[in-house]
């Protein structure tokens, strides 16, 4: 009997959650240009629009180069921060990971209001690669989580097996501690790379509107009226998100990847 009321618990759950997505869904495929549920029709003109429509076209690709440049930078900048970490060179240096934890950590629109005033202050505001940079430091958290979760995988005795064998700091970064944090630097990667594609805040804090991402588009085309096409893009954003994750699920560990341990690690 609490077998089946666990079912039946988590199942009106995941009915729940998956509602809102279930409605969105069913709109953009709307053949009219309504807000209505059920659909009136079937249509997937509204997908179609994204990549013929200029506008909606441009957006995307803005949206694309934005998440792949500052997901690239976070990860620059993560990746020699947790082999710093790891080695622990210096007694201070739980303050990087602290700074290095803090821009996610803070409300969304703390940091896009100092990026804002920094941006305005030195007189680059509205540049497109101010975005960029916004985004790799607001998202910088999880490649250096992940990264620091590949790290302390790391059984310390290869290190020193090489290093005795006469392999500088470089060599043994590339022969040895590179090909087994990888994974880790993947998975980094795409987390970053989805968050900043549906992103919405630090962009128009940076930029304005003078790089229109798809967040940014949605937002400006709400103020003339409504369109399913602003539900596709939802649907495209949660289609991304839930083929990336799956990615990482099946060729990485997701739950130690999300901060999970096996219970001999405890």
């Amino acid at each position: 009997m609490n077998t089946l009321l666990t079912r039946i618990y988590f199942a009106l759950i995941g009915i729940f959650l998956a509602a809102p997505i279930v409605v969105v869904a069913g709109v953009s495929v709307n053949v009219k240009q309504s807000l209505t549920f059920p659909p009136q029709g079937f249509s997937l003109a509204w997908y179609g629009a994204i990549f013929t429509d200029t506008g909606w076209r441009a957006a995307f690709f803005a949206s694309v180069v934005l998440a792949l440049a500052s997901a690239a930078l976070a990860v620059t900048i993560a990746l020699p921060l947790a082999w710093f970490l790891w080695r622990r060179i210096a007694p201070w240096a739980n303050i990087f990971q602290v700074l290095g934890i803090a821009p996610f950590t803070l409300p969304p629109v703390i940091t896009a209001l100092g990026l804002l005033t920094f941006w305005a202050t030195t007189g680059f505001y509205g540049q497109p690669w101010t975005a960029v940079i916004g985004h790799a430091i607001f998202f910088v958290t999880l490649p250096l989580v992940t990264l620091s979760l590949g790290f302390s995988a790391i059984d310390r005795s290869l290190v020193e097996a090489a290093a005795t064998m006469g392999a500088d700091d470089r060599t043994v970064f590339r022969t040895v501690v590179l090909p087994l944090i990888r994974p880790y630097l993947v998975s980094g990667y795409a987390f970053a790379f989805v968050l900043s594609l549906n992103e919405y805040i630090v962009a128009y804090m940076t930029v304005g509107f003078t790089m229109e991402t798809l967040p940014i588009k949605i937002f400006n085309a709400l103020r003339y009226g409504y369109t399913p096409t602003m539900a596709s893009v939802t649907i495209l954003f949660v289609a991304v998100a839930a083929l990336v994750f799956g990615l990482v699920a099946r060729f990485g560990d997701l739950p130690k990847l999300l901060g999970a341990m096996a219970e001999d690690e405890r």
